[in-house]
């Protein structure tokens, strides 16, 4: 048996960051840790953090959506930036747990709002799970998310 905390070690680091500069700092602040990322309040003025959803065919040059984010976090699973092509098929890094294999039906890409990083990267990975009831398992969690 094998355990990986890959799936939820980058959204542990960034609460864990943010728990670190929260004690010491005086103003707001926004971690992000490769698009896993907090905000402890809005910016100056109360302007919130503008975050951009990346486009899953088009990742780092083109945005989706902007979020308006004043507090808590945003985390994204998908297969923008990890796959492999195989027999002219894109294989995802996220695999099936029953079946060993990438998931069928999966969105390219599920981003979700949180209170913690860790709570938005693992209900993010989990309706990846559920391949195209994606959406209606975020729905029926009760938090903000984007499906694409």
């Amino acid at each position: 048996m094998e355990i990986d905390l890959g799936g939820i070690g980058k959204e542990y680091a960034v609460d864990r960051a943010a728990g670190l500069v929260a004690a010491r700092a005086r103003c707001a602040f926004l971690i992000n840790f490769g698009g896993d990322l907090f905000a402890s309040g809005p910016r100056r003025d109360d302007v919130p953090w503008g975050v951009g959803v990346d486009d899953p065919d088009r990742p780092g040059q083109a945005v989706l959506y902007r979020v308006d984010l004043t507090r808590g976090a945003l985390a994204t699973s998908g297969d923008a930036r990890r796959y492999v092509m195989w027999q002219g098929r894109r294989l995802g890094h996220i695999l099936d747990p029953y079946t060993g294999w990438p998931v069928e039906g999966a969105p390219r890409a599920v981003t979700v709002l949180g209170l913690n990083c860790l709570e938005a990267g693992t209900l993010a990975t989990l309706a990846y799970l559920q391949g195209s009831r994606a959406g209606e398992f975020l729905t029926e969690q009760g938090v903000q998310f984007w499906v694409v």
